[in-house]
């Protein structure tokens, strides 16, 4: 007889807006939501009531991320801010109150172009008080800039410039190739392994998705010790490119140890690439289900995520691409897709959630949906995939 269809553990309905970003915080303690209205709402994941709630923005929220004792938040309205992360109440009654919790205050903000809908990535240093954030260019879609924070100076300005005339031309875009940034990923490369080159070590990259269905990975080629400054792309080269997509690629992520990319778009081709490969042509998948719109990799890159405009979450094995599975409950379009991560399981046990616990909550699976609702998975561990 065949198995009942399977259904969410959970659904979140904190929101009266499009869910357009989710974020799970290293600890697994707290589901960070935004909505198309500017909205936030942190969930704790032990109670799924709301720890807090406000309007972080005036219009939707491209991404949300936990930094530290800090959150950020990045939206439509061409802001990036910086805020200081509530406390959680403490637990009484085995339930959290939302009850007289004010709003995170403001830090600081950077002023950003958000003309292109690509959300930020941020890169925490090795001091765990710094860290360096991409994001598109101020003037120019098509380029990436990379600032520093706290201290919110510009590193790296208009990597990947692709011009042929001056910035403030009247020709407008032309000979701007690859259309708008969709997606990026900026990270220190691994440490080089044997008959590798030794200068690959702690080297800063960047991996960007473009509107013309491409993906190139660059690499800063100054000091990988100290903070250098660079101009109109300058210092940066471009290790490869991949044209795998027909259509403007949708989403794009990278896995937890920055090993492989995976990008999704409106036609029904998967792309595959290999972040330590000197020239990556990338592999296509082709699946039967084309406008996917979001995607997400398990920690430990075993399974990744696709969700759909038909609103379906369907499971592959980030590997071999096979199905794993598809996941039906939401009836419009899937806009956002997070992993919980995974858990160390010789932590101690706390009075509240045994190992075997935190465990499977580790395993869940976010979805955020048009339809304002986040819905909670709970999934196998897929140990043969």
């Amino acid at each position: 007889m065949a198995l009942p269809p399977a259904s969410p553990s959970h659904v979140l309905r904190t929101h009266s807006s499009d869910v357009s970003a989710l974020f799970f915080s290293d600890d697994n303690e707290r589901l960070y939501s935004g909505d198309a209205s500017g909205l936030i709402v942190v969930t704790s994941t032990r109670t799924l009531r709301p720890i807090v709630a406000w309007a972080a923005h005036t219009d939707g929220i491209f991404g949300v991320e936990e930094w530290g004792s800090k959150i950020i938040t990045h939206s439509r309205d061409h802001k990036l801010h910086v805020w200081n992360r509530v406390e959680d109440p403490p637990r009484v009654g085995g339930s959290a109150s939302m009850s007289g919790l004010p709003p995170p205050t403001l830090c600081y903000s950077l002023d950003v172009n958000a003309l292109n809908y690509c959300r930020f990535s941020l890169l925490p240093q090795s001091d765990s008080e710094s860290a360096l954030i991409a994001l598109p260019n101020l003037v120019e879609s098509s380029e990436a800039d990379v600032w520093e924070l706290p201290s919110q100076k510009r590193i790296h300005a208009s990597v990947g410039t692709q011009r042929t005339q001056h910035i403030f031309s009247n020709e407008g875009r032309q000979g701007m190739r690859t259309g708008l940034i969709m997606a990026m990923h900026l990270f220190h490369a691994l440490p080089p392994s044997e008959g590798s080159s030794a200068r690959a070590a702690g080297e800063l990259r960047l991996i960007c998705a473009y509107e013309d269905g491409s993906v190139a990975l660059r690499r800063f080629v100054g000091s990988s010790t100290q903070l250098e400054t660079s101009i109109e792309g300058r210092g940066w080269e471009v290790i490869w490119n991949s044209k795998l997509h027909v259509e403007a690629i949708m989403a794009m992520r990278v896995s937890r140890d920055n090993q492989l990319a995976l990008t999704v778009s409106a036609d029904h081709l998967v792309g595959r690439y290999s972040l330590d490969a000197q020239d990556e042509t990338g592999v296509i998948h082709r699946t039967t289900h084309p406008g996917n719109g979001c995607i997400a990799i398990r920690d430990d890159g075993r399974v990744c995520a696709i969700g759909g405009w038909d609103g379906r979450i369907r499971l592959y094995s980030t590997k071999t691409l096979r199905p794993l599975g598809t996941l039906r409950y939401h009836k419009i379009g899937c806009q956002a897709l997070e992993f919980a991560r995974s858990v160390d399981s010789e932590e101690d046990e706390d009075e509240e959630m045994s190992a075997a616990e935190r465990e499977a909550r580790g395993r869940w699976l976010a979805a955020g949906s048009k339809d304002h609702r986040v819905s909670l998975w709970a999934l196998i561990s897929f140990e043969k995939t």
